[in-house]
């Protein structure tokens, strides 16, 4: 079956050239300092922030991965597309300090928080996580793309992904990423609600979907028996990878450090949350629907990945289909063109310029644009590994997530809310989970020969594995700063609630007001909704 016509290239041909457009604008504006090639010249309005943050976080291993999970374990995976609110909280609540302390990345807001150690290990930890989880797994997800829907060989696919993207990220810089994911999240979000409702119409409308995938398919609570997705475990889990990611991770929180006041900040993170409402319904339910065609025999699946593309293949008509292909890519290049810079950010800030520090703006600009090739050469070396590690994408995302996100999380939200929280028992925190969280991912791909103990460790249930984990790192970080000495108050003045002046909370509750207030109160409200809804007590009924 020829998958693609000429007017499906036509209209690939189209948003490509609108796309490199953008990118060439962006080129002839200014990019000498750091400010304008790391953060847009921190000034970027908040429906650009908003946008971006939306498509740097939905990339094609969400649309791959998400929609394989749900067509073969059902939509138990949903929770972590449910996390509106935590990109609710980077608004309300990290943000201020964020903003206040003028800091270009989040290993340099521990390094004022805590103490240089911390920042070069949090800078060590996060370049480490990208290779695990972000490029590689874009890469690979792309790569299917390629496969699946144009013909094109894996590894070609995946260097085309690489080059593609690569050019306009080290060219432009933050505000080229920005700019141009602000029009991918609409393509994207086009493209993937015109599977949706063709596959419904397809399968022949909502309650024939209900009826063919069955209750348990639909169940967001599954039950505490259940190997990969038991309700505790994932309640419980699935906020502490949620405030990582989206609260204290380089790759989200840049963007909202573009911005041109924390109102903007604050405001780009509220209509992100409502952006981050449409995965569940644009990425999950067509799993679902491709789970319920396969059953009545109108699609096959060679593997839960493919999924997404196997529907676009199948059910759409022509011109459509070039539409959602577009998206498909629009989503592949927005979260590998973020990865790209965030890595670029990380590199040449927290750690070239630490080595470095009389380098000049042009020199720590040039450090930027190739400082990512190492990174993204290591991904690819990855991706043969991931296949020992979850036979489905987008668990395998999570599972590795929940290995690194614990003690992170732990030391952003304890930094913040626990003034005696001090750098000794934040670097032990951050060291002592790192290590448990790799032993555990090293004995995870070689499980099969262990017995005993070690077996065990590596065979926990991974949600429950990242809850220990985080406990474990509170525990770590409070026990050691409780026996050290507690940290200087006046050097963390307005890093944590407890040492913030008056004039500063002024200033930030003059940058919100009764509407912000409400919109976020309405996104909350829409999450339990979906929540009560996809629970046993209604979906089974």
């Amino acid at each position: 079956m020829q998958v693609l016509h000429t007017l499906d290239w036509l209209i690939i041909g189209l948003y490509f050239a609108v796309l490199f457009g953008i990118a060439f604008w962006v080129l002839r504006q200014k990019q000498d300092t750091t400010t304008d090639y790391f953060l847009a010249g921190r000034h970027v309005g908040w429906f650009v922030i908003g946008a971006s943050i939306f498509a740097s976080n939905i990339g094609s291993e969400h649309i791959v991965g998400l929609a394989g999970t749900a067509a073969k374990s059902g939509v138990a995976m949903a929770h972590y597309e449910l996390h509106a609110w935590c990109v609710l909280l980077l608004g309300w609540v990290f943000i201020p300090f964020y903003m206040r302390s003028r800091v270009f990345t989040m290993p340099e807001f521990l390094e004022k928080r805590y103490s240089p150690a911390a920042r070069w290990f949090l800078s060590i930890i996060s370049l480490v996580a990208y290779v695990f989880t972000k490029v590689s797994v874009t890469v690979y997800a792309g790569a299917i793309v390629f496969q699946t829907l144009m013909g094109i060989d894996f590894w070609t696919g995946a260097l085309i992904t690489v080059v593609l993207t690569g050019i306009y990220t080290i060219l432009g810089g933050l505000r080229a990423v920005v700019y141009t994911e602000a029009l991918q999240a609409i393509v994207l979000i086009l493209g993937s609600l015109t599977v949706t409702v063709i596959g419904l119409i397809k399968i022949g409308g909502w309650n024939k979907l209900i009826a063919l995938a069955g209750s348990e398919h639909l169940n967001l609570f599954r039950p505490l028996s259940d190997p990969d997705f038991p309700w505790l475990g994932i309640v419980l889990a699935a906020p502490i990878v949620g405030i990582w990611y989206w609260c204290t991770d380089q790759y989200i929180v840049q963007r909202a450090l573009a911005a041109r006041s924390e109102s903007h900040a604050r405001r780009g993170t509220i209509f992100a949350s409502y952006l981050k409402l449409l995965p569940f319904w644009i990425f999950i339910i067509p799993g679902i629907i491709a789970f319920a065609l396969t059953k009545t025999g109108q699609l096959d699946l060679a593997s839960p990945d493919q999924a997404f593309p196997a529907m676009v293949k199948a059910l759409l008509p022509i011109g459509i289909r070039g539409l959602v292909i577009g998206g498909l890519l629009a989503a592949l290049m927005s979260s590998l063109a973020a990865v790209f810079n965030s890595c670029s950010t990380l590199f040449t800030m927290d750690i070239y310029k630490k080595i470095r520090p009389d380098a000049s703006e042009k020199r720590l600009v040039f450090v930027g644009r190739v400082a990512t090739a190492a990174v993204v050469v290591c991904g690819i070396a990855w991706i043969p590994l991931m296949k020992f590690i979850s036979g489905e994408l987008y668990h395998y995302l999570q599972s590795v997530q929940s290995y690194l996100a614990p003690p992170i999380t732990a030391v952003f939200l304890l930094g913040l809310f626990w003034k005696k929280i001090n750098a000794k028992g934040a670097v032990s925190a951050l060291i002592g989970g790192f290590i448990i969280g790799m032993l555990r991912l090293v004995l995870e791909l070689g499980k099969e020969h262990l017995s005993g103990f070690l077996y065990q460790f590596a065979s926990i249930n991974f949600l429950y594995f990242c809850i220990f984990l985080f406990l474990i790192s509170i525990a770590i970080m409070v026990v050691v700063s409780m026996l050290t000495e507690a940290p200087n108050f006046e050097k963390i003045r307005g890093l944590t609630y407890a040492t913030t002046v008056s004039k500063d909370k002024a200033a930030s509750r003059a940058s919100w007001n009764t509407r912000d207030l409400v919109l976020s109160i309405i996104v909350l409200v829409i999450i339990a909704a979906v929540m009560i809804y996809f629970s046993p007590l209604v979906i089974a009924k």
